[in-house]
């Protein structure tokens, strides 16, 4: 009897955790699973390491305000969260308002299609993702408009995720990515039909630095639009929980630095852009974005248990638990953001580059 209940025990503990590795294991996408989790381009053994270098930033604030620290302090944060987002989050690496009726997964693609119908493209239009992460948004767009969307980012892993998703969607004839600095981007002037940039823009550490880069390489008369991490006209930098909330969403998202949203439009006209609209996207009638969050949290126990016991046994990388951990007090700061309203992820504005003045000859 004894050795009866010792079996079944085995058996259930077995079945646990096949179902919380293998059917919970991929949480919102397939292609990911919780044995699968990495440190990205990063080695198994050198993921605790560059975690602890991540943090390392926090403590020498000035060194990441230039731009030759911050790609990399950008690159190695997507090296330890890329496989731990696309795992619990989905390939699309941003928030969206909440719509009733609708899926987490629907309402991200809607907002995702928003992006491409304000830049007005056309089918065989060639557009560029600013920041395009494993492609989610890149696959939705190039499928609602049939443009070919061009996608760059800093992370070496994120090209070779992105394009392995790109594959199975059959969409790899419409998407293109490619590794670079979106500060250096290393494509001629006046080349793309349009351009976006979700939730990406945020890491640069001077704005104007990337949006003169969007700017060289559309074509005149092209539109660009961008949702930009923001503190809004609530936050009081001098309340101290204010300045808590966002400095912990600053640690926990490699930002140099949110910027307010008045800078935004600002920065866009300095660059020479003509601005055509700016909105904060998640402003009533909106439905809160960071419910998602909330409504996240037994998931959140559910994968870190699962985190926890594959780092135990060696499967998950050391530094993964850490990595974890820290995201989900990200999630918390980001919960308060939203909640007080100093935050917000989706500072939309949409720009036009000019067309070009042409010159008129005159008698003399």
């Amino acid at each position: 009897m004894d050795s009866l209940a010792l079996f079944f025990t085995g058996a259930l503990l077995a079945g646990g955790i096949y179902w919380f590795v293998c059917v919970l294991g991929p949480a919102e996408q397939k292609g990911k699973r919780a044995v699968d989790l990495s440190g990205g381009s990063i080695s198994a053994e050198n993921v605790q390491d560059n975690y602890d270098k991540y943090w390392s930033f926090f403590r020498r604030p000035k060194e990441i305000e230039t731009t030759e620290k911050v790609p990399d302090f950008v690159d190695t944060f997507y090296n330890l969260v890329t496989d731990i987002y696309e795992w619990g989050w989905g390939q699309s690496f941003h928030f969206s308002p909440s719509i009733p009726g609708k899926s987490h997964g629907e309402a991200t693609r809607l907002h995702e299609e928003m992006a491409v119908d304000l830049i007005n493209v056309k089918p065989g239009d060639r557009i560029l993702d600013v920041g395009c992460g494993v492609g989610g948004p890149m696959r939705a767009i190039a499928a609602h408009s049939r443009a070919k969307v061009v996608g760059i980012t800093i992370n070496d892993y994120q090209v070779n995720r992105a394009r392995t998703h790109n594959k199975k969607a059959g969409l790899d004839s419409l998407c293109e990515v490619v590794q670079g600095n979106f500060l250096e981007m290393p494509f001629p002037e006046n080349s793309f039909d349009g351009a976006y940039s979700i939730e990406a823009t945020c890491h640069a550490p001077k704005l104007e630095e990337v949006y003169a880069e969007i700017f060289r390489v559309l074509k005149p008369g092209s539109l660009y639009v961008s949702y930009e991490w923001v503190t809004t006209d609530k936050y009081k930098d001098s309340d101290p929980e204010h300045v808590e909330v966002i400095q912990g969403i600053e640690r926990g998202d490699a930002l140099p630095g949110l910027r307010n949203y008045t800078d935004i439009a600002e920065t866009a006209r300095k660059v020479g852009f003509e601005v055509v609209k700016e909105k904060d996207l998640a402003k009533p009638p909106s439905q809160p974005w960071w419910t998602r969050l909330k409504m996240g949290r037994i998931a959140y126990w559910r994968n870190h248990i699962v985190v926890t016991v594959l780092s135990a046994l060696g499967i998950a990388p050391k530094g993964t638990v850490d990595v974890h951990e820290m995201l989900f007090k990200t999630a918390d700061y980001l919960t308060r953001g939203g909640d007080s309203g100093i935050f917000t992820p989706m500072h939309m504005i949409l720009c036009r580059k000019p067309e070009k003045k042409t010159e008129t000859a005159t008698n003399s």
